[in-house]
């Protein structure tokens, strides 16, 4: 697979024709704060809430991402939060989930 740098400091992996997206970067008023951001949208509440479909293999594979992070960029010792943006695409509205999640892996 192959990872475009984002302005930002986020990056993107295309998949066929799914694109993965993992966001890297500091903000929120904290510099000192990585944050690692999963985005995920549903047109419906038919399965569930976009927060719902980071399931435990979701959180693992965001934990290794961001610890190839920290280990490239050499971070180590920076506090790391994970936060999900839920975007519900027939309201309109996005919702996002500060610390939504922790990573079993230490940096």
């Amino acid at each position: 697979s192959r990872w475009r740098k984002k302005k930002g400091g986020g990056e993107r992996r295309r998949k066929g024709k799914k694109e993965e997206r993992k966001e890297a970067k500091g903000g929120g008023g904290d510099e000192s704060t990585l944050i690692a951001v999963e985005v995920k949208s549903r047109l419906s509440l038919e399965y569930g809430t976009p927060a719902e479909a980071v399931n435990h293999e979701k959180i693992k594979k965001i934990s290794q991402v961001t610890s190839q992070y920290i280990k490239k960029f050499r971070l180590f010792g920076t506090p790391v939060r994970f936060d999900v943006v839920e975007v519900y695409i027939a309201d309109k509205t996005v919702n996002h989930i500060k610390n939504a999640f922790d990573s079993y892996l230490r940096y």
